[in-house]
């Protein structure tokens, strides 16, 4: 089992180390430079970056936001998570869960809200596991060709 350190991502160096990782959630992002620079932009409305570090190697990811609607009042919401491959089955998505949800109750959260794709079997199986129930089903339309949404 290995071990890692979980906390905030804050400097652009940090971003860019946890490009690769963010990459295997979003195969679209091409530059890590650029993948910096967006998630800068997205900061300013609310958006954090979750990493677990082992060593000097971000290993996972969880990128949120604290949001509100009529629908749950005031919520975290979980834009992205993911554990590289190599990660995978060692309790640290599990992990990243644990502290979002310290995350949203710090903050005063009713809810942890997210949203995956329905073809993602694997990904339903351990949200289930870590007591998240779907209640819906998300609907989008792209309304620009420049960038796919999955």
């Amino acid at each position: 089992m290995n071990t890692y350190l979980i906390g905030p991502v804050e400097t652009d160096q940090d971003y860019e180390a946890c490009f690769e990782v963010m990459r295997e959630l979003r195969p679209h992002l091409t530059d890590a430079a650029a993948f910096a620079t967006r998630v800068r932009r997205q900061a300013t409305h609310g958006y954090r970056l979750l990493a677990a570090w082992h060593r000097d190697r971000a290993v996972a990811l969880a990128g949120y936001r604290i949001t509100e609607n009529l629908l749950y009042g005031q919520f975290l919401y979980v834009d992205d998570l993911v554990a590289n491959t190599a990660a995978r089955g060692q309790g640290i998505g599990g992990d990243l869960i644990a502290e979002l949800r310290e995350e949203g109750r710090r903050q005063g959260c009713a809810y942890l809200v997210l949203d995956t794709a329905l073809a993602n079997a694997l990904g339903q199986r351990f949200y289930f596991r870590q007591g998240l129930l779907a209640h819906g089903m998300h609907f989008s339309q792209p309304l620009t060709p420049l960038e796919p949404r999955l």
